[in-house]
Order: C-alpha cells, then structure tokens, then sequence
C-alpha cells in the first residue's frame, strides 16, 4: 500500500529535495504540493504530511494535520521547545505523530551532539551561524536546537557563562547560550559552536556544501520513521545511534 504524502512548501527549495527524495521511497508518493499560501483544506484525504513551508505558516499547518489525524515531518525551522510544547497536548490527544527536524544533515546532528558531550567541560559556549540571505529566520532552527541541547548537558553545571548578555551585539540568547547569526551572500549553511575554559577553547564547526546530497539520508531515514511515530519526537538524533547522551 503506498502512503499518500502532502507537501506543504513543495516548491522551496528544502522542499523540493524532499520532493525528489520521496520519488525514490518505496511506499511513498506525493500526491499533492501546497504552497505556504495554500489552503490546508488540501490536506484533506492525505495519509501524511511533509512541512517544509515558513515559520509563520507551519504552526497552522501542523495544527490542521493533528486536527485531522494525520502524521506530520516538521521540516520548517523555527520550531524552539516552548513551541512545540504548544502543540505537544494536541498531539497526545489526537493520538498522532509530530516529528520535528531541525535539521536533515547528518554532520549536523553529529555536531551538536558533540556540543552537547563537551559542554559540561567547558564554562563558555557560543555558536556563531551563518546562512544564505534568503534566510527569513534566525537564529536558525539548527542553532537554537544545538542551544538546547548545550543548556540541557549542563543541568548539574548551571548556565554557561556569557557576560555582558544585556548587549545587543552579544546576540540572543537561547538556554543562555549566546548565538550570533549572519545572513550573507555565498553560504549555504554553517554552524560553529566555541567552547572554551581557563587556557584554552574547542571549536566544532559543520559546513553544509550541497544541500540535496547532505539532506537525502537523513530525509529518506525521516520520512518512514515519521508516517508511523506516536507522540512528539524532536531531532534526527532519535533515530540513529550515534553513541552520545545528552
């Protein structure tokens, strides 16, 4: 039986990777591509959704999809865990999945759970993440991610150590971890996390060169894990073992 899939944000450019990745997925087909302006009425009769649209939209989308019982890939950035925990008692009531992916590259994933390994070793951490000008959020939902994940290694520890924060030029803070982001011409993706203590530092940095090769493993891992997931789940990392705990 092959699963009816409906992408919301299908002509962008995230979603049109994750177009062509489902084409080559046994078990999948999409059937219907909305755009962020589209009506979610189209969702209707979908056996799953793909969100690939913008942060404004994709709380709505998710929204209509848990209201109409259908699993939903969260592949928008934007989503911090205040959000989602908006939305996690929708979808424990429902009895739906909602799985959120902040980012599909598997070096990604692998360096933010190496962030979160090596933060309780270090007092300071900040990440430093750049992307192209076209990018409508930030921080990005990689870096805020990471961010958590670094505040939640140090729960013993207590916050990292950030001074001067009521600054402007110290960039926001997320778990109070401060993350500086760049929006310019000729990146695609980049993400430093600086961890550093009494005479010396730690810079782990993943660079995002082609996305349609980066993102096709870890979208083609998502989508099946996704269509039949109860529950929320947040992040890559819960579907591989990559031998790290946060």
């Amino acid at each position: 039986m092959t699963t009816q899939v409906a992408l919301v944000g299908g002509t962008g450019k995230l979603g049109t990777i994750i177009h062509a990745v489902i084409d080559g997925l046994d078990g999948f087909e999409v059937s219907r591509v909305l755009t962020s302006a589209s009506d979610l009425s189209e969702l209707d009769g979908a056996g799953f959704v793909v969100d690939a649209s913008t942060p404004q939209v994709s709380i709505d989308v998710v929204r209509a999809a848990v209201e109409k019982g259908i699993n939903i890939l969260v592949a928008t950035s934007g989503w911090s865990a205040e959000r989602i925990a908006m939305i996690r008692p929708l979808v424990e009531a429902a009895g739906t999945g909602a799985v959120f992916i902040p980012n599909f590259s598997l070096g990604s994933v692998l360096g933010s759970a190496l962030a979160s390994a090596a933060a309780p070793f270090f007092d300071s951490a900040e990440i430093v993440e750049a992307h192209r000008e076209t990018k409508i959020d930030s921080p990005s939902g990689t870096a805020v991610r990471t961010a958590e994940l670094i505040a939640a290694a140090r729960a013993e520890q207590g916050p990292v150590s950030a001074p001067h924060v009521d600054q402007r030029a110290r960039g926001e803070q997320v778990g109070g971890v401060p993350i500086h982001s760049l929006r310019r011409p000729g990146v695609v993706a980049r993400q430093e996390v600086i961890l550093a203590g009494p005479g010396e530092s730690l810079t782990l940095t993943h660079d995002t060169i082609e996305p349609a090769l980066a993102y096709a493993p870890g979208i083609r891992l998502a989508v099946p894990f996704a269509a039949g997931a109860t529950g929320v789940v947040v992040g890559l990392e819960s579907m591989i073992d990559i031998g790290i705990r946060s």
